[in-house]
Formats: structure tokens, C-alpha cells, sequence
């Protein structure tokens, strides 16, 4: 079997752009990949179209690993989002396509599964006011829909310090959203890398009385020392990763002891197999895994597949219920949350994922970015802001 060609689309949603990319082969026999990219899809879109010719037309989707050392390492300018977007949507179709051959799901070409429910937490669900009443009866519906835990930016605008005003504002916030999900339910406190260590650590002693289950990225990514110094103190768990892009970036982190849990993101790190070798380095040092993920079906089933076979996985983050929730419609196959908060392992062949190409042609490209220190998703060409 050899690869002939790769289909690329973009999905556009006001807030999101996910770009979808179908593996074809010789035999017939396709796959799905798909990333979501902040502000850089244009890059995406290159990339893919000089690694189609370069490195994938002609590979054998069974040899996975060699065409991702060749995707990584026979190009000089190899790091970065973009690069490990790219080989990340062509490694996960491939893995598609192996399970669809064989007649089996992923998670068991990787091992076999050692759970068989994976628990999810909510994300994309506070587009609401940034007032406590708004987030408590936000929060509330969450739970009612079965979810256990769930995620929050309280922050705002905020950066590097907090006013008085803002803190007392994010802290009920949180309060507010604590008291909606009841004492059992993980809360995590998203601070997206905006504040120096020692705001940082200020404000996870004022969070401890709301027992978030971690503070994520309390600090920005490029100095893990810094990282390492909010770890130490902290009272709280720490979080962080969808902003390292290889194995060799955690190297360091997991040197310093720099976090709890690591939240690399699937779609940016090269693909499935890679994070599951950066999941078994993070279990030697009883760090566990909690992957980023934004994106739509194809990447949430792949997240489930992996998520089925690594014992230190903590628990899967989840959009698409609240933020856009038609886009699954056009990937049909993604189990819906339980009441226990979790989703089963799909098994059926490959990802368990389809796609309604027609259904995708529906919703093109919009042009959307991301700038957290306006509090949201902007349409450039509208007055709309999505908070998320």
C-alpha cells in the first residue's frame, strides 16, 4: 500500500478554523488527520502542500515511523507548531488507515487498552458575561450534562499583575463556578501563561479554599525555571505543555520537576505515537498526562485512542459540546459524554471517526484570531466576541 495523495480542507466556525486532512492510498483505503492551528492556518496550508510532495506521496502508511523521522528530521527547519501540526495530521490518518486494513481500532495496534471509559472535562463553555451569576448558572449546565470537571479562565484581560478590582473578580468567579458544580466536581483554573511566578503564586494561595485539581500554565512557556519556581510553592497542582511541540522541550521540564500534570497537544506534537513515547517518559517520574485539545471529532477520537492505552493518562479536555457543537455532525462517530463523565473508547476500525465531505464544503474558511488580552475570539470582518 502506498500513499497517493492527501485531501485538505478547512472547516471554518466563528471562533475556530480546523484543518482536515484526508491520507489517500493506492488500495482505496483512506485516513483522517486534522489540526487546529491559533492564527496560523496559512502556514499549515503550505507546509502541507511541500510535505505532501517531499516526504508523503509514495510512503507506506504502515512504516508510520519513518515517515515522521523523515517529516522531522530531513528538514533543517524542523521545530515549532507548525512543523509538528503538519506531521501530526498525516501520522494520525496513517494510524487510520492501519486500523481500517487490519479491522481494528487503534488503541489496539498501540498495546491494547487499559481502561475502556475516558473521562473528559468541558471546556469552551463559559461564553457568558464575566459576572459570577453568569458563570455559576453556566457551570451548573455543565454538569447537568453529565460532565465531572470542568475548566476556567477567570482572568480577563489580565497579564503579568492583577488590580485589586480584577483579582477580587476572578477569585469570585471562581468561587461562584465552585459552588454551582458542588465539592466533588474537578475544577481547573486556566491562567494561560499571563502572570509572573510571584503573581502566580499569589493567587493559587487565594484559590486553595476552591480545591482546583491544577492551575494550568501559571507562568509563559519559554523559562521552565520560572515554571519550576511556581511548582515548588505551590499549594495547588501545576499544569502545563500544549506549548511545547517535541519530546526534547519536556526534557528540561521533567529535569526541574517543573509540573504535575503535562498537557501536550496531539495535533502539535507530531501525532499520536509521539506522545505516547512522551507519555511513558512522564510515568517514570509519576507525571500524568492531561493532552490539550481544541479541535473537532478527528482529533478527539484520536486523543481517545491514545487516552485508551497510557496508564498515566489523568483525564481528556473537550470542546466541541459547547463550542460549535454542530461541527460534529460533519465527522460522524464521536461518542457522546456519560453520565459518569466519560466517553467510551471508540471500536471500530482505524479512528473511529467518518467524515460528510459535502456537509464540509458548507462551512468554509472564516477569518478568525485569537488575542487573549482582549478577552477573546474576534471576527475581523464583525463586531462579534466570543469569550472562551
Amino acid at each position: 500500500m502506498r500513499i497517493t495523495g492527501l485531501r485538505v480542507q478547512v472547516v471554518g466556525t466563528p471562533w475556530r478554523n480546523l484543518t482536515v486532512v484526508e491520507v489517500q492510498t493506492d488500495e482505496g483505503i483512506t485516513g483522517l488527520g486534522e489540526a487546529r492551528m491559533v492564527n496560523h492556518t496559512d502556514a499549515l496550508l503550505g507546509y502541507l502542500s511541500y510535505a505532501q510532495d517531499a516526504h508523503v506521496v509514495g510512503s507506506d502508511p504502515f512504516e508510520v515511523q519513518s515517515l515522521v523521522q523523515r517529516m522531522f528530521r530531513n528538514d533543517y527547519d524542523r521545530a515549532g507548531a507548525v512543523v509538528m501540526s503538519g506531521i501530526a495530521t498525516v501520522e494520525m490518518a496513517c494510524w487510520d488507515i492501519m486500523g481500517k486494513a487490519l479491522g481494528q481500532p487503534v488503541h489496539r495496534l498501540l498495546g491494547g487498552a487499559v481502561r475502556e471509559r475516558v473521562p473528559v472535562y468541558a471546556n469552551g463553555w463559559y461564553t457568558v458575561e464575566r459576572e459570577p451569576q453568569e458563570f455559576h448558572a453556566a457551570a451548573k449546565q455543565v454538569v447537568e450534562r453529565g460532565y465531572r470537571a470542568l475548566k476556567v479562565d477567570p482572568f480577563g484581560p489580565g497579564q503579568q499583575e492583577l488590580s485589586a478590582p480584577e483579582r477580587r473578580t476572578s477569585i469570585a468567579l471562581v468561587e461562584a463556578v465552585r459552588d454551582a458544580i458542588g465539592p466533588d466536581a474537578e475544577l481547573f483554573v486556566e491562567m494561560h501563561g499571563r502572570f509572573t511566578p510571584s503573581t502566580a503564586l499569589s493567587i493559587a494561595r487565594e484559590l486553595e479554599p476552591y480545591r482546583p485539581g491544577w492551575i494550568e500554565e501559571p507562568v509563559p512557556p519559554e523559562n521552565l525555571k520560572a515554571l519550576a519556581k511556581v511548582a515548588e510553592r505551590a499549594n495547588v497542582p501545576v499544569a502545563t505543555g500544549e506549548r511545547l511541540h517535541t519530546r526534547y522541550e519536556f526534557r528540561e521540564l521533567f529535569e526541574l520537576q517543573a509540573a504535575d500534570i503535562i498537557q501536550p497537544d496531539l495535533c502539535h506534537f507530531g501525532g499520536i505515537l509521539e506522545l505516547r513515547h512522551l507519555a511513558a517518559t512522564a510515568e517514570t517520574g509519576y507525571v500524568l498526562l492531561a493532552p490539550h485539545n481544541v479541535g473537532g471529532p478527528i482529533a478527539t477520537g484520536a486523543n481517545l485512542q491514545l487516552a485508551a492505552t497510557v496508564p498515566n493518562f489523568k483525564i481528556q479536555e473537550h470542546f466541541n459540546d459547547f463550542a460549535d457543537s454542530w461541527v460534529r455532525d460533519l465527522f460522524p462517530g464521536l461518542p457522546h459524554v456519560g453520565d459518569d463523565g466519560a466517553m467510551p473508547v471508540p471500536t471500530a476500525p482505524g479512528l473511529g471517526i467518518g467524515v460528510d465531505w459535502d456537509a464540509v464544503a458548507e462551512h468554509p474558511r472564516e477569518q478568525v484570531r485569537f488575542d487573549l488580552f482582549t478577552e477573546g475570539w474576534e471576527r475581523r470582518e464583525g463586531r462579534r466576541v466570543d469569550r472562551a
